[in-house]
């Protein structure tokens, strides 16, 4: 049966450096076999330190801009990022996203698995 699933249902996940709401997971309760997260990156302070780069094992991520600049690192490449781009991450590829631009950075987060497990760089 659909469902819809409201904003203020989403889950909020406290992870470091970014807003990240997780919209529908196995997780959360309402999917069977996928992800869907909203993830806001805010606007870089000066001296704030970065993110360390992430990789998720056994599945791709597929993330969608929607408003404000980005650059993704993804392997030895950089992919600069604006709205209605797509960026696909193969399994395994370390990976991180920060935002360039003047305002948020927002972005839908797709993975093809009700759960999600990150390994961050040493």
């Amino acid at each position: 049966m659909a469902r819809v699933v409201r904003p203020d249902q989403a889950k909020s996940l406290g992870l470091p450096g970014r807003v990240s709401n997780e919209i529908v997971s196995g997780a959360h309760g309402n999917a069977l076999s996928c992800t869907l997260r909203l993830v806001e990156i805010p606007v870089a302070k000066s001296g704030e330190p970065q993110r360390g780069r992430h990789c998720h094992d056994g599945h791709e991520e597929c993330m969608y801009v929607l408003s404000g600049e980005g650059l993704t690192s993804a392997g030895d490449t950089q992919h600069p990022l604006k709205p209605g781009d797509t960026i696909l991450v193969p399994p395994g590829e370390m990976h991180v996203t920060r935002n360039t631009g003047n305002v948020p950075l927002v972005m839908l987060c797709f993975f093809p698995k009700a759960s999600i497990d990150m390994r961050l760089e040493e």
